[in-house]
């Protein structure tokens, strides 16, 4: 319901959704850390990963990226969900990285959370449609029911990040996905 996200944001989801067990188990994870660090006095740091890709993804681990480019390569339909309006902020594997370093080396008293995550926001089409460019694919693009609970927007505001670690990514989607497509290449 908050677009971008911000930390201070608790969110909306359904929690006995078709994505709850995804949903929860980030909230649950937070929750665990943040008493045990209260009750045992030791440092944390807490993450929020907005949907990293690169090479070396396993080909059938049902992230739209991989998934994307697998058809692609093998000229089969690229399935969208929904009409591919829902958007999405890709942050390439190297800046994820580079935030967790400089999230695990910042000040002490400084736990988090922390958004860590690329802020430019694409359509899940206009992945699509970049991704058969890139490949130079025959494939075509077919659409299937949007499923339940899918959010419609996902894109981190990393102000945080900026402030705290002085962290932004510097890897943009295309220079991303030409690395990811050309792993991918390789092993398909």
């Amino acid at each position: 319901l908050v677009h971008p996200q911000q930390e201070t944001y608790w969110g909306h989801v359904n929690p006995i959704g078709d994505r709850a067990c995804y949903d929860e188990g980030k909230r649950s994870a937070e929750t665990l850390f943040v008493n045990y660090h209260k009750q045992n006095k030791v440092n944390i740091k807490i993450i929020r990963i907005f949907n990293t890709y690169g090479p070396k993804m396993h080909p059938n681990d049902g992230r739209v990226v991989s998934n994307f480019i697998v058809q692609a390569l093998q000229n089969h339909d690229i399935t969208v969900y929904g009409k591919g309006n829902q958007t999405r902020s890709f942050q390439y594997v190297d800046d994820l990285v580079e935030g967790m370093v400089r999230l695990m080396n910042s000040r002490d008293g400084f736990t988090g959370p922390v958004n860590v995550g690329n802020p430019n926001e694409f359509t899940i089409l206009e992945l699509a449609e970049k991704v058969i460019e890139l490949t130079g694919s025959k494939s075509k693009i077919i659409y299937k029911p949007l499923p339940s609970d899918d959010p419609m927007q996902r894109q981190p505001d990393i102000s945080l990040a900026k402030k705290e670690l002085d962290w932004a990514p510097k890897v943009q989607l295309e220079e991303g996905l030409i690395k990811t497509i050309d792993f991918f290449k390789k092993i398909i």
